[in-house]
């Protein structure tokens, strides 16, 4: 039988989890039906995913155990995955800002992302066409700059060089490029915590620091030192990663990491 306190603290921590969640679907107008048909999608696929590891699962037993009707579940298990959803674009922009903040030529002597004449013509292998080239042969170097120069990630100087931008890869409110990167990084982060709850594999490292009683130039001071040295440790990784990319023999596993810092006033004193 299920602890009763056990099922309250269950049920507290999913509303703090669910609470960041519905601000979001209410700011994009996100209403209940459409969020409860988008949680049975993904009610069914986690269970298929989870319980298929044993063998071929039935439309009963993923209604019997997740509460969805079994129609449901018929219809939604025909759908695409949640993972086939991110549009192509935004995982290219990702591996292109990784790329030439984390690898050689690309980045300057202080470890930075250096401006990148726009043409191959001017720059050779070490200019924005060569860096699009060296991740996808198949999309051209014109229509990723005009986009990222819409989204603010990205400007020209006046030596016709591409200069990418501080804090970039935070484009404007609403765009896809931000949206998926907050599926991609809210969804791993969630996924290591929940299965280090659950005691599935090895555990993952996630921790973080929390720190209570702070006045407001304190918090800010600690969030311009937190952002610097996350920065520098990102920027690290990335060259070990593209180091390791180089040199595996086996491709085909993914990481993410990921450093954040946010704060409120204190509702519990």
């Amino acid at each position: 039988m299920t602890d009763p306190s056990s099922s309250a603290v269950l049920t507290s921590t999913l509303r703090a989890v669910l609470r960041p969640m519905v601000r979001l679907m209410l700011a994009r107008g996100v209403t209940l039906p459409l969020a409860v048909e988008l949680l049975k999608r993904v009610y069914v696929q986690v269970a298929i995913e989870d319980a298929g590891r044993d063998g071929p699962v039935t439309d009963s037993r993923v209604s019997l155990q997740t509460g969805v009707h079994r129609k449901d579940v018929k219809r939604l298990r025909s759908l695409p995955s949640a993972h086939a959803d991110l549009p192509r674009n935004v995982s290219l922009g990702a591996q292109l800002i990784s790329r030439w903040l984390g690898q050689a030529p690309w980045r300057d002597a202080t470890g930075g992302a250096r401006p990148l004449p726009r043409l191959a013509s001017a720059g050779g292998g070490v200019s924005f066409e060569a860096l699009v080239a060296s991740v996808s042969k198949d999309i051209r170097a014109r229509p990723v700059l005009d986009e990222w120069l819409r989204l603010g990630i990205a400007h020209l100087n006046t030596r016709d060089e591409v200069v990418l931008n501080t804090g970039a890869f935070a484009p404007q409110d609403g765009a896809d490029e931000q949206l998926a990167r907050f599926a991609l990084h809210v969804g791993d982060h969630a996924m290591a915590a929940v299965d280090n709850l659950l005691g599935q594999g090895d555990s993952w490292f996630e921790r973080g620091a929390h720190y209570r009683g702070l006045s407001a130039a304190a918090a800010s001071a600690l969030h311009a030192r937190a952002s610097e040295l996350g920065a520098k440790a990102l920027q690290s990784l990335e060259r070990d990663a593209g180091a390791g990319a180089r040199s595996a023999d086996d491709a085909g596993r993914r990481l993410t990491v990921g450093v954040y810092v946010y704060a409120e006033h204190d509702r519990q004193r």
